[in-house]
């Protein structure tokens, strides 16, 4: 199973004296007023790509050397084409994409938040509550995804070491929360974003800046997104709250994603390479790259401008990502939230998806497109599963793709029982008080709302402080829990790094060989088409599973398995 390869392309150059006036002739007439990702052809010099992009209006104001990239502002049109046709360039891609647009709201028009919010008038499950494990948090009697993966009793041999260390490329992480900061490594933890309060015409992005600089400190989070994953990766077993599935390891904020829950390409790239540069263990990234949410390399609804844009993103992430690979970070990625067969993807209506209005339909060709960084190689891709083992409607499936399976809740789970449709089918994780605040969930003396009980909100409070919980469901939601034993993985079997002193590091070859040795295998469902109509989901959502006992792509190699890892991992080292 390994993601398709891409052909890179090619640019051919006549007459480069006459083309350099010409480009510079064109520039001079644009205001300079747009930041792009300009990445530097294989092999050639960085000098040669900073003159190619003198030469086409720009000006360049950051280096990433691991990936070679170019960080550039220059006119707001023309310019992509202009600096791609240089010999010394693979091509350009704005850094935050550009145009004209309705004022909308940005904050609900991802599609992890449509998913993972789905719950908004769910209902509390008449069943009784489960008994809290021994040696597990308050809160863990609603954490089936513990159990599924056997976290639970994985803890007992191995809960984590904090000399592993996990990387969370999200939204941010909330490092003051009470089941966060006792594994929050503050002092490594970077923000590569900028908060962007408005889109190009006016409407609501990230909101006002709330610090100076519109940079929030690395112990942040305004979207929640990335301290629900954290939490479920590794918050504390410290007799609080709840506890995640790698409770000991050390979590490490790598912000590549706006407050909007968009992940502009730059700060993905930027985020990759520092976090293999620190010697980060494992990274989860619960996301797509934006603005395309499949990359063509030649899609003929496609402007040249956006082909160029999508070519030069694939191969900027998949340079980041074999950058992180050979240094040494076990790379873990959503599958998506698109409910389809990633080897047979169906026309994409979604992209580009910022500026708000942009979109229109894109036929894909499955050999040419590739959605990041989940498609690329090197990550392990995780499908989402309810309480039940069955794969969640929303998840993203095929055998092209999918290597695990892990806990991602399933709202509609259940059919028929007093269980279906209620928020403890989702998956339950660490809330940011300003976060719930904001949504309204609960009140500004830290009282739980109407709306915030009614989404499933908690509240766990000692004798000094307060933490809050929330439901979400999505692969974003599976991918850290692959992730947390991924951490148990190294914690068990890692040998000191020479690189990092005080850290351990083991192949993520190694430990991509563990964690599919391991997993617990699950057939296909029979029969083996599924579909979802009797509770409520159109005729698109019906999924095939093709495949056998070993590897099918509903499940992958099975669900993940924290104990089978730490007990019998060593047989498939």
């Amino acid at each position: 199973m390994r993601p398709r390869r891409l052909a890179r392309r090619t640019l051919s150059v006549a007459g480069a004296a006459v083309m350099v006036v010409a480009m510079t002739q064109a520039a001079n007439a644009q205001p300079q007023d747009t930041d792009y990702t300009v990445l530097v052809e294989a092999g050639a010099s960085t000098q040669a790509a900073r003159a190619a992009v003198r030469a086409a209006g720009g000006r360049v104001t950051a280096e990433n050397t691991a990936v070679g990239t170019l960080t550039v502002k220059a006119p707001a049109t023309g310019f992509v084409q202009r600096v791609a046709a240089a010999d010394a360039v693979f091509g350009a891609a704005p850094v935050r994409p550009i145009g004209k647009s309705p004022e909308i709201a940005q904050r609900q028009a991802r599609e992890w938040h449509e998913v993972e919010n789905e719950h908004a008038d769910a209902t509390t499950a008449k069943a009784p509550p489960r008994t809290t494990a021994a040696g597990l948090d308050p809160l863990d009697d609603a954490l089936w995804g513990l159990r599924l993966v056997r976290s639970d009793i994985a803890r007992v041999r191995q809960a984590g070491d904090q000399r592993v260390y996990v990387g969370v490329l999200d939204t941010g992480v909330d490092g003051t929360h009470p089941d966060i900061a006792p594994n929050f490594n503050r002092a490594l933890s970077r923000n590569f974003t900028i908060d962007i309060p408005n889109n190009s015409s006016g409407g609501v992005l990230d909101g006002p800046c709330e610090f100076r600089g519109c940079v929030d400190p690395a112990d942040h989070d305004d979207g929640g997104h990335g301290t629900h994953v954290a939490g479920t990766i590794g918050a504390a077993a410290n007799g609080f709250g709840v506890s995640g599935v790698a409770p000991n390891v050390s979590l490490v904020n790598i912000r590549g994603g706006q407050d909007s829950g968009f992940f502009f390409l730059q700060p993905v790239v930027d985020a990759l390479t520092y976090g293999a540069d620190v010697g980060l263990d494992v990274i989860n990234m619960s996301f797509f790259v934006d603005p395309w949410y499949m990359n063509c390399t030649a899609n003929p609804a496609d402007s040249p401008e956006a082909q160029i844009a999508q070519r030069t993103t694939i191969a900027a992430i998949q340079r980041a990502l074999n950058y992180a690979h050979g240094k040494g970070v076990t790379l873990i990625g959503a599958a998506g939230n698109n409910h389809e067969d990633q080897g047979n993807p169906r026309t994409d209506v979604t992209s580009p998806n910022y500026p708000p209005g942009s979109t229109y339909p894109r036929p894909i060709d499955n050999s040419t497109c590739l959605n990041l960084p989940t498609e690329g190689d090197h990550v392990i891709s995780v499908s989402g599963l309810g309480p039940s083992t069955l794969k969640a409607d929303y998840s993203n499936y095929g055998t092209e793709q999918i290597a695990l399976s892990a806990p991602g809740g399933y709202l509609r789970d259940f059919f028929g029982t007093d269980w279906y449709r209620t928020n403890e089918n989702l998956i339950r994780s660490t809330y940011p008080r300003n976060v719930a605040l904001a949504a309204g969930n609960i009140d500004a003396d830290g009282n739980i709302t109407p709306q915030g009980l009614a989404a499933g909100v908690a509240k766990y409070c000692d004798a000094t402080t307060c933490g809050f919980y929330r439901y979400a469901q999505g692969t974003s939601m599976a991918a850290p829990h692959a992730s947390g034993v991924a951490a148990l993985v190294v914690s068990q079997f890692g040998k000191r790094d020479r690189a990092h002193p005080g850290t351990l590091t083991l192949s993520p070859d190694k430990v991509e060989a563990v964690l599919y040795g391991t997993a617990t295998p699950r057939a296909c469902p029979e029969p083996r088409t599924v579909s979802y109509e009797n509770v409520g989901r159109p005729a698109e959502f019906t999924a095939t599973c093709v495949g056998d006992t070993a590897f099918n792509g509903f499940y992958g190699h099975g669900i993940v398995d924290a104990y089978g890892a730490v007990t019998r991992g060593g047989d498939f080292l």
